[in-house]
């Protein structure tokens, strides 16, 4: 019964925020109506936010650990960033073109030989302003582990554009982190129903962390964002700091 009330209560928000979306466009205002639906979609799903830190608004590469696609809701409602998704995202019925309103950079994962390609996209969605997040794990994980961090795509930060930033950002569900994540092999429409159908709420936490200037290659950035977010793990218990094994 929860997983329809939910669905009927994100259709009627959806047709609602498309309306808004539509009379801002029609006198050419910028529309912060796909932002605040997934902002208020998360919180239909039963996420109570907690933002630590300050987001940049602008002009920024947001980099952040990935736990669900309840993830995208969460961080776009707090600061408005547009997302890097898999090409295949863009063909998926209402879901690929609810993204393109959002501004979407999608990528094909995998696919060195269009690398270069992607890095253009990428840096020519950074020339808008809009913050862009991006999830360098390259897929989720269950919440107690950070993986190693993806640097493809941050080759668009060498060299960066003019007066961006780059914020490190922690995403954190304790103590429901194992509920939501997707972990393994778990099929989109079972996490999916899994999310919807679990009772009460839980609390969120975005942790955005101080920005810094992305000097140094593309392997520097991403190495310095993922040490501040497992410095910032283990001030809360999550994230344990990694340590050399012992010779």
């Amino acid at each position: 019964m929860i997983a329809y009330l939910r669905l009927a209560a994100l259709v009627a928000w959806l047709l609602l925020a498309l309306l808004l979306h539509g009379l801002w466009r029609l006198v050419r205002a910028r529309s912060p109506w796909p932002r605040r639906f997934l902002g208020v979609s998360a919180w239909l799903f039963g996420a109570r936010v907690r933002v630590l830190g300050t987001p940049l608004r602008r002009d920024a590469v947001l980099l952040a650990n990935h736990l669900s696609w309840l993830d995208i809701l969460l961080l776009a409602g707090a600061s408005g960033c547009a997302f890097v998704a898999k090409a295949e995202l863009r063909a998926a019925p209402l879901v690929g073109w609810l993204s393109t309103l959002n501004r979407t950079v999608f990528v094909r994962r995998g696919d060195r030989i269009g690398v270069a390609d992607q890095v253009g996209a990428l840096r020519t969605a950074l020339a808008r302003g809009q913050p862009v997040a991006i999830f360098p794990e390259g897929t989720t994980s269950d919440g107690a582990t950070l993986l190693p961090f993806k640097a493809a795509l941050l080759a668009a930060l060498d060299p960066p554009p003019p007066g961006l930033m780059v914020q490190p950002v922690r995403i954190d569900y304790e103590p429901a982190a194992r509920a939501l994540a997707w972990v393994g092999d778990e099929p989109g429409t079972a996490h999916a129903r899994r999310v919807l159908t679990r009772r009460g709420t839980f609390v969120a936490t975005l942790h955005f962390l101080e920005a810094f200037a992305p000097t140094g290659d593309r392997k520097a950035i991403a190495a310095e964002a993922r040490r501040r977010i497992l410095a910032a793990g283990s001030e809360a218990d999550a994230f344990p700091v990694e340590r050399a094994p012992c010779p």
